[in-house]
């Protein structure tokens, strides 16, 4: 037991019941740090805790009892939580110990459970080694009275044995394998719906069946990764390939190049910690993806871990999406499949517990923590709820691992942040699912479907559409056969005894043939059986499929038949891609009902017949199969086995009520058959589709009634006198219903006596089809033009329209000279200190508004604005585009704009503080081109450049500096300028010059504001203390001070 005491193994449980003393709490501290860099206090791993000498007398009879087997302790039912809480980065920020000290402090308090037992835990850390965590879990017997875990897939099974020889009961969310809750693991039960189940729902809904799987590199995930594929290919997916990425530069690249290698895999699940939550793995592999195109190309990439928890989504926003462009294109790939939340995110139900203070963790904020600590939580108030109605079931014994394996179930409480339901018949914990989807530009994410948490198990129902599409980054993924997803139909490279039927080539022709059940029994073909087959051979009709022999050899006996490239009637209805109108559907509606009228008028009773042997050719005729197929069956003595509820919709009532009838048949029980098949082809879906019930319940109905249960069919899917012939065809009293030739007379007048020929119902879908899709060109046509407009426009903005169109063709920008331009620039007076006295975004918003202002002045002029470097502003006029000598004007006039719109603007922040600028103008000569590859600039280059900078640098708040050489263009326009000389100033660089102001223009009435140099007493440099607000003045003073020291 010394071994056990580690502090490395196992954390040693707090009992409710105990007190604490300060000083023991301050001993279980330690600091560590946020994300941040900031500390935050975590529980340690301390085996036990100091308190007084009197405590530890009264302490030690209790340390000496919490090492006697769990029975012992009278009314404690202790839960050992087994994980990787300390080798795991990402499982240790779920905070497993937080996490079920709240779960235990709520489920005592609760009225419901706490009438036998008080609920205690021990936290053990489990080796990310599978064989050591292996070798240290088989020492565990004596630490719970049971287990939740272990989070390693890989010795699951090993794990629930030693369960099972315990009598404990093992609740593992890692245990893969799909029939665990069978007879081999008799004390095992699921915490959480089988994930790959919850894929499989997710994939079928979808119909991609193609997957590969790619794991992080450590045991426990690459055991995920392997165990996942075998469930999946339990469940008939054939999963490709499971390759696992190396945490090196080139091991994402390589694993990628596997999946794209793999024949028809679109979609990869990657078994590794999310990258929403801090998963370095996934971000890896997911850029990667980007760099090789596979995002574009339509691959979907499903997170595997996010199955396991409530992934926030309402009103959360990830700034891994927000501040990374990279990973947010490629997360445009990823459809996340996680647990759905109630009214609640994780973020703010973990919040809400901080404030009511259930949690004690102010100093941690929510967006640090996993959402598995919401799964911990779950599981065990789950596993309380079940040991409780195990319990009250066994009359108040002690719950060992069999009796909690055995709890009814059925019931429902509050999860963390949503309602959880447990399953009947050991099906275990269940709950909602949604399918997560991001646009690629945003940083959040939105629901688009649900799996409701009756139907994870799997056994009936699906996902649901709630009514917003998936955004595909690239093309969407091809969709597969629905025969992979159904364990009646073939797939060409399928394997396995769940599939009767095999492809072969007999004498250069494609056949069928249909195995039959228990065919490794038969010895011989008896002479009764080959009269009957002589005799169905014998039946040649158009709309009836060939029997071609029979095949006895190896152990399989089957009737080999016609092979129709279609495949079933239920196989055409499911492909989405086959568009059917009502014109194809009464098509072979009536090749149905020739072909079973022509059987009943020679006696002979189908008593088989379903969408599924329903075949339908090359040329789209539906031709019956299986016919006299039970006969055959019944002269070989062969005992079928009892068919499952899905396999019974089609059967008529009075057959399930007397299933004696079932080896005779009748002709009714063919029509009632054939009424279900009607309802499919009309609203093409399965048969009772509409009714959301299991398939035990709808055949019991069926079987049962009153109230009559039949499928429901709107009138708008297909013309009245048809949903009436079906109505007449399920009638509850056999002699009711119509014969196959009284349906043939009637379903020929509701199409008055037209003849439904196929092809011309074909040739009229490819009709309608071209004008759909010429309409559709044009449309897409017409929003690639407005797309192409706002792009011009956009790139128009930032270069030149001649430079843009000259990158945009290819061709070289090479630089220009232009011998007479006129240069604009200005920055704000005293923009330091305003920058110091203000927030960097409350910065932002200044130039903003400031920029913004000056923009809408200068496109006015004619005028092109060059760049804004912080609060420099750049604008020259007469470059790109030459406009002889009135380049000057326009700078002027629009330096005159810009003086007065700056005496009225204020600042959001400071609006009582002016915002003066100086402005500098010069005229002469530049070159201009374009610089640079990427986000290339068009830029000026000359010595004009450099004296319209120092222009304005020695110029004054609220002036227009000009140079001589700007005055001489102005005075030779003779458009009424009013220049006042400044007198000599000296340039940085150059030396002396004559200089002056522009301080207006005949005709030019709107009022400028008054330069600082005219008011007595006011500052031609910086900001008045005056000027500065009494909240923010202490900041600036402090500022002085540290300047002049």
């Amino acid at each position: 037991m010394d071994d056990h005491r580690n502090s490395s193994f196992f954390r040693q449980s707090h009992h409710p019941r105990w007190p604490q003393s300060s000083a023991g709490k301050r001993q279980r501290k330690q600091k560590a740090k946020k994300p941040d860099g900031s500390l935050c206090p975590v529980s340690s791993t301390p085996v036990l805790r100091s308190c007084s000498w009197w405590g530890n007398c009264f302490l030690l009879p209790l340390v000496m009892l919490s090492y006697l087997p769990c029975e012992a302790w009278g009314t404690t039912f202790k839960i050992a939580i087994v994980g990787p809480w300390a080798c795991d980065p990402m499982y240790s920020k779920a905070l497993p110990d937080l996490a079920a000290q709240l779960a235990m402090s709520r489920i005592n308090k609760d009225p419901d459970l706490n009438k036998g037992y008080w609920y205690d835990y021990t936290l053990i850390n489990e080796d990310c080694s599978s064989s050591k965590a292996l070798a240290r879990f088989a020492e565990l017997e004596g630490y719970g009275s049971a287990l939740l875990g272990p989070a390693n897939p890989g010795y699951c099974t090993a794990a629930a044995l030693l369960a099972k020889n315990w009598n404990k009961g093992i609740l593992s969310w890692a245990c893969l394998k799909a029939d665990m809750d069978e007879g081999m693991y008799s004390t095992f039960l699921r915490p959480l719906p089988l994930s790959s189940r919850v894929l499989f729902s997710v994939l079928r809904f979808f119909r991609w069946a193609h997957v590969g799987i790619i794991t992080a590199e450590n045991d426990m995930w690459e055991a995920t990764g392997h165990e996942l594929a075998a469930s999946l290919r339990a469940l008939g997916l054939p999963v490709g390939v499971v390759v696992t990425m190396e945490m090196n530069k080139e091991g994402p690249r390589r694993a990628l190049k596997t999946i794209r290698e793999t024949d028809r895999v679109r979609v990869v699940i990657m078994c590794m910690h999310s990258v929403l939550i801090g998963g370095e793995e996934q971000y890896q592999l997911l850029t990667t993806a980007l760099d090789m195109r596979m995002i574009d190309r339509g691959y979907i990439f499903i997170p595997y871990d996010t199955l396991l928890y409530s992934l926030p989504y309402k009103n959360v926003n990830y700034p891994i999406l927000t501040n990374d462009t990279k990973l947010r294109r490629a997360y445009d790939g990823v459809l996340t499949i996680t647990m759905d939340q109630g009214e609640q995110n994780f973020y703010e139900a973990f919040s809400a517990a901080q404030e009511s203070y259930d949690i004690r963790t102010r100093f941690c904020f929510s967006w640090q923590v996993s959402p598995f600590f919401g799964t911990i939580y779950n599981m065990l108030y789950y596993t309380a709820k079940a040991a409780e109605q195990s319990r009250v079931a066994s009359g108040g014994r002690w719950v060992s691992g069999d009796t909690l394996v055995k709890n009814d179930g059925g019931f429902e409480f509050n999860g963390f942040n949503q309602r959880i339901s447990a399953g009947t018949d050991g099906e275990g914990m269940q709950a909602r699912y949604a399918v997560l989807d991001s646009d690629g530009s945003g940083s959040s994410l939105h629901r688009t479907h649900a799996l409701e948490a009756s139907h994870t198990y799997g056994k009936y129902g699906g996902l649901k559409y709630l009514g917003k599409s998936i955004h595909f980054a690239g093309a969407s993924p091809s969709t597969d056969s629905n025969c992979w997803f159904s364990p009646y139909v073939p797939c060409s490279g399928a394997c396995g005894d769940v599939f009767n039927c095999i492809i072969l080539c007999c004498q250069g022709d494609w056949v069928w043939l249909k195995k039959c059940p228990c065919g490794d029994s038969v010895s011989e073909i008896s002479d009764s059986t080959q009269a009957v087959f002589i005799q169905v051979r014998e039946n040649l009709q158009v709309n009836l499929n060939l029997f071609l022999g029979l095949f006895l050899d190896t152990g399989i006996f089957g009737i080999v038949t016609e092979h129709c490239t279609r495949g079933s009637l239920e196989d055409l209805l499911n492909n989405e891609e086959m568009r059917l109108d009502w014109m194809f559907k009464s098509s072979l509606l009536l090749d149905l009902i020739r072909g079973m009228k022509y059987l009943h008028n020679r006696g002979i009773i189908h008593g088989r017949l379903k969408s599924r042997n329903c075949v339908v050719d090359g040329r789209f005729v539906l031709k019956v199969t299986d016919y006299g197929f039970s006969e055959i069956i019944n002269c070989q003595n062969i005992i079928l086995e009892d068919t499952t509820p899905e396999d019974q919709f089609w059967t008529a009532p009075e057959i399930l009520r007397d299933p004696k009838l079932k080896k005779m048949g009748m002709f009714a029980a063919d029509v009632y058959s054939f009424s279900i098949i009607m309802q499919e082809v009309i609203s093409r879906c399965a048969p009772f589709c509409m009714l959301d019930m299991p398939p035990e319940e709808i055949i019991d109905k069926v079987r049962s009634p009153p109230p009559l249960c039949r499928p429901t069919v709107s009138v708008d899917e297909a013309p009245l006198e048809v949903i009436q012939i079906m109505k007449q065809a399920w009638s509850e009293e056999p002699d009711k219903r119509p014969t196959f030739e009284e349906i043939f007379r009637q379903f020929k007048n509701v199409n008055k006596g037209k003849k439904t020929n196929i092809i011309d119902s074909m040739l009229r879908m490819l009709e309608q089809y071209s004008s759909n899709l010429e309409d559709l060109i044009r449309e897409r046509t017409e929003e690639l033009e407005v797309e192409r407009q706002k792009t011009d426009a956009l790139l128009a903005q930032m270069l030149p329209k001649s430079v843009a169109l000259a990158l945009k063709t290819g061709k070289p920008v090479k630089p220009e000279h232009f011998s007479d331009v006129t240069l604009y620039f200005s920055d704000i007076v005293g923009f330091t200190t305003i920058s110091a006295l203000s927030e960097p975004i409350e910065v932002v918003d200044l130039l903003n508004d400031l920029y913004i202002l000056f923009d809408g002045i200068i496109a006015i002029h004619d005028v092109y604005k060059v760049e804004t470097i912080g609060d420099a502003y750049m604008v020259a006029s007469g470059v790109p585009n030459r406009n002889g000598n009135r380049h000057a004007a326009e700078m002027a006039n629009m330096s005159l704009d810009i003086l007065h719109c700056i005496g009225t603007f204020q600042m959001r922040h400071m609006p009582d503080v002016k915002v003066k600028i100086r402005i500098g103008l010069h005229s002469g000569p530049v070159v201009a081109g374009v610089v640079g590859l990427k986000m290339p600039r068009y830029c000026l280059f000359g010595d004009t450049v450099n004296t319209a900078s120092r222009m304005e640098s020695t110029g004054l708040p609220y002036r227009i500096h000009v140079n001589q050489s700007t005055v001489d263009v102005l005075n030779s326009l003779k458009l009424g300028y009013k220049i006042d000389g400044r007198g000599r100033t000296e340039l940085k660089g150059k030396g002396v010059e004559e200089t002056y102001w522009l301080v207006g223009r005949d005709g030019f009435n709107k009022p400028l504001p008054v330069p600082p140099d005219l008011t007595p007493g006011a500052s031609n440099h910086g900001i008045n203390l005056d000027e500065i607000p009494m909240d923010r003045r202490q900041k600036f003073l402090d500022r002085q001070k540290k300047m002049g020291n």
